[in-house]
């Protein structure tokens, strides 16, 4: 049995689709739990997998709302339970996110202007900002993590555990750091939003995300062993972005689904 596996509860690229939920997958490490993203209706399927009270920690690649969005959920069953595992005051569940996360996600968790003034997540999170660079402990497993090319703070994240290696490339376009992130990993996560070419453009738009082909680039690029296509809008066909890829990475190449359970 791998040391290291990866659980999908959601994948469907830019907000949920008619089979998954957005973005959001649970990582288990030997005995340590913790998420990459939470997007729309991923906590729920979260709770298919995992009493949501032995999460160890919650990591966020970047705080666009099919990335985070049911983080206020998470904090109503963290707040609101009525039977907690333990003293509620003893242990905060850790969250490590872009600076910003502690007040976008007080802001999204508030219901008015008023009660925004008075939200305060401190009670139930320990907030831990991501930089780049920066490598922080989990349990038995380790994040290191690599700013990408986004429009907003964004980070490539490499979950090392037992001599294993999985790397989630967040949401990028073509960029130097999700090589570097990636490079000899045993599994690569990896957005593919768009096929390289259609008719709302010649090449794809940098800075933003990527296509089929440059997800197979930047495995290639990394050498990494496997390569998992993830984020795929449900308005495009993702067995065209799987050719797109294995023109231009000779590893295995394979799309995640809802509920898939992959060994790194």
């Amino acid at each position: 049995m791998s040391p290291m596996r990866l659980i999908v509860l959601g994948c469907s690229g830019s907000g949920p689709g008619p089979g998954s939920p957005a973005s959001g997958y649970l990582v288990e490490a030997g005995g340590t739990r913790l998420t990459l993203d939470l997007g729309n209706g991923t906590f729920g399927a979260l709770q298919r997998h995992l009493d949501p009270w032995q999460l160890d920690a919650a990591v966020f690649s970047h705080l666009h709302a099919d990335h985070c969005s049911d983080f206020a959920s998470l904090t109503v069953f963290r707040r609101y339970h009525p039977s907690p595992p333990y003293d509620a005051t003893a242990r905060k569940l850790d969250v490590h996110a872009p600076h910003e996360a502690p007040d976008r996600f007080a802001a999204a968790y508030a219901a008015s202007a008023a009660e925004r003034a008075q939200a305060d997540l401190s009670d139930v999170f320990a907030f831990h900002a991501l930089s780049d660079g920066g490598s922080l402990t989990v349990g038995d497993a380790t994040v290191r993590t690599t700013a990408v090319d986004h429009p907003c703070e964004t980070y490539a994240l490499r979950v090392e555990h037992g001599g294993r290696t999985l790397v989630y490339s967040g949401d990028t376009g073509p960029c130097d750091g999700l090589v570097t992130a990636a490079r000899g990993a045993d599994v690569l996560l990896c957005e593919a939003s768009w096929p390289h070419t259609c008719e709302q453009y010649s090449e794809p738009p940098s800075g933003v995300h990527l296509s089929g082909r440059q997800a197979g680039e930047h495995a290639a690029a990394a050498g990494v062993g496997r390569l998992l296509l993830t984020h795929v809008p449900a308005w495009y066909d993702a067995a065209d972005l799987v050719v797109e890829a294995k023109a231009a990475f000779d590893g295995p190449v394979d799309v995640v689904h809802d509920g898939g359970v992959y060994d790194v």
